[in-house]
């Protein structure tokens, strides 16, 4: 790389030809990155193809060019240009034999594949398992770089993940218009939010929408500390209540609430049903009307706000950067200000949850906001 006239120039670098994909769940931001990505490649002379339905694609060979023109406009586009998918890993993928459903691996057939189309590099733009998929191919001898991408915000040695912040404006704007039918009727309003194993989305919504009650994973609750809570609100005037629940919530001593399990998917657990089960049991004890709203798959979808799009924009520039200078197995991430490389083992090798100092969860606790502990 040499600096020529205030600009990088990548002329030696061994990478001719991105690949971009993107996996898991769809995400606010998505599209921000690709076009980031394939502005600055292209920018810089470097050929890219998008692989269409995440590692799907990658199996089947389902490629397609990406050029400037081809990422015109969709900034603002919820969703991926490129598809998505949370099934197909290759290393297990699935495979139907006569009536019986099998996996197979054939990520030899993907490194094969990558060759041929003469591809020097990947950027995987996932979540923790499809960042975990593309480590397993960066041992295998794939050039990867990873791109932090989830609404749950749970993934290691970053700040932020792009799409959080999105999804949590989107349950905010729920909780604000909760509020106004929860005090007409004198009804306790439960939302259930995604997160799965982790309760960022549930903490940063609940501060932001004024809850009364934030119920996460890493808390498990006792139902006598939210009813108390409700109970005493009532006592001075305040005849209705918020609580924002974790999809992961779960009461002391008891588990998740598991809506059902969907084999093939790389998390096969799908979580769901912890709000209503909630909205039950506290009406027995406190003899108030409850009801709940599940804000589901809303916190995916859409317009990313602005904070998200500079955000996956930083995300996309910085991920081509690090691919030619061949700095791979590495995901790039933000921390504090600065936009950085981590390797992408430390990444995935555990969730990142809620602490019990976290900063936000203090300042929840200061203003008297239960978690049910």
């Amino acid at each position: 790389m040499e600096d020529i006239g205030g600009e990088q120039r990548y002329d030696q670098s061994p990478v001719k030809k991105l690949a971009i994909l993107t996996g898991g769940g769809d995400c606010p931001g998505l599209n921000a990155v690709i076009r980031a990505a394939v502005k600055t490649a292209c920018h810089r002379g470097i050929e890219v193809v998008g692989i269409q339905d995440g590692f799907r694609g990658a199996v089947e060979g389902d490629f397609r060019p990406l050029g400037p023109k081809d990422v015109s406009g969709i900034l603002p586009r919820g969703g991926t240009i490129l598809g998505t998918t949370n099934r197909d890993n290759p290393f297990a993928y699935p495979t139907r034999v006569g009536e019986e459903r099998q996996t197979q691996d054939r990520s030899d057939e993907v490194m094969e594949r990558f060759k041929a189309e003469g591809i020097d590099a990947l950027i995987a733009i996932g979540g923790d398992g499809s960042l975990s998929i593309a480590l397993e191919f960066a041992k295998k001898g794939l050039n990867v770089v990873g791109v932090p991408k989830t609404i749950d915000n749970d993934l290691m040695c970053t700040d932020l993940t792009f799409g959080f912040q999105t999804a949590v404006a989107t349950a905010q704007d729920a909780l604000d218009r909760l509020h106004t039918t929860a005090e007409s009727h004198h009804r306790i309003m439960i939302l259930e939010v995604m997160g799965r194993y982790a309760g960022w989305i549930a903490l940063y919504a609940g501060v932001a929408g004024g809850a009364d009650v934030i119920l996460i994973p890493e808390i498990p609750y006792q139902l006598e500390s939210i009813a108390k809570a409700v109970q005493g609100r009532a006592r001075l005037g305040k005849h209705f209540s918020i609580i924002v629940v974790a999809e992961g919530a779960k009461p002391h001593g008891g588990e998740m609430v598991v809506e059902r399990t969907m084999p093939g998917r790389t998390d096969p657990i799908k979580l769901g049903g912890i709000g209503a089960k909630l909205a039950a049991d506290l009406e027995k004890i406190t003899d108030m009307e409850t009801r709940v709203t599940v804000l589901g798959h809303l916190q995916r979808g859409g317009s990313p706000i602005a904070v998200d799009r500079v955000l996956s924009t930083r995300y996309g520039v910085a991920a081509v950067e690090a691919a030619l200078d061949g700095d791979f197995s590495m995901m790039v991430a933000l921390q504090g200000q600065d936009i950085v490389r981590v390797p992408m083992a430390e990444a995935v090798h555990k969730l990142k949850k809620v602490e019990i100092d976290d900063p936000v969860l203090k300042a929840a606790r200061s203003m008297g906001i239960e978690f049910g502990d």
